[in-house]
């Protein structure tokens, strides 16, 4: 009877115990927001940490919220390779960059456009770490800059450059010639005595 008590007393101690202690979990980070030019490629980095070392299981996935808040949409997916997307707004446009020996589950995203703004959100599951952090990317498509407004910019830097060197040739050619017309004077000052 006094081992059964003492056997229940442990296995409830264990079970206290494993309650204060971490689970086991996979940390995934990502960026907070990311700002990107219309018609340009980028690379949504996504890393993880894991308290087991990577399984032959892990996966990653990746899904799309639009600003909208509409339903998600997958983007991509990883299991043993990248698995794209037979259709949807991404199809074509979304390839792995990611190298999971490194810890890495980015992808490239082609040629962004406007309705690409929203959250991106990137879940790795490495077993036996099933939960943990699901890393989120608020993306945020810019209009390219005007060729004009380049333009009017480099003009404007340029004239700025060019004004500056003219002040300094008239300031250098002032001095020189202030510096002859005394070095003028005072040879005749000399020749004078």
């Amino acid at each position: 009877m006094a081992g059964r008590r003492w056997l229940g007393a442990v296995l409830f101690l264990g079970v206290q115990l494993r309650a204060l202690w971490p689970a086991a979990a996979v940390e995934v980070y990502t960026s907070q927001e990311v700002d990107a030019v219309n018609g340009t490629n980028l690379r949504l980095k996504c890393t993880f940490s894991s308290s087991s070392p990577i399984s032959q299981d892990l996966s990653v996935t990746w899904n799309f919220q639009p600003e909208d808040l509409s339903s998600h949409e997958p983007v991509l997916y990883y299991l043993k390779e990248p698995y794209e997307l037979p259709a949807g707004r991404f199809k074509g446009r979304v390839t792995w960059d990611g190298n999971i020996e490194r810890y890495d589950a980015s992808i490239v995203i082609w040629n962004l456009q406007p309705t690409d703004n929203g959250t991106f959100t990137c879940q790795v599951m490495n077993p036996p770490d099933f939960g943990g952090t699901i890393g989120e990317v608020r993306l945020r498509v810019v209009q390219k800059v005007q060729f004009s407004e380049i333009h009017f910019l480099a003009v404007a830097i340029g004239s700025a450059c060019v004004l500056m060197i003219i002040v300094v040739t008239v300031v250098i050619i002032c001095r020189h010639h202030r510096k002859k017309a005394q070095e003028k004077r005072m040879e005749v000052a000399d020749t004078e005595l």
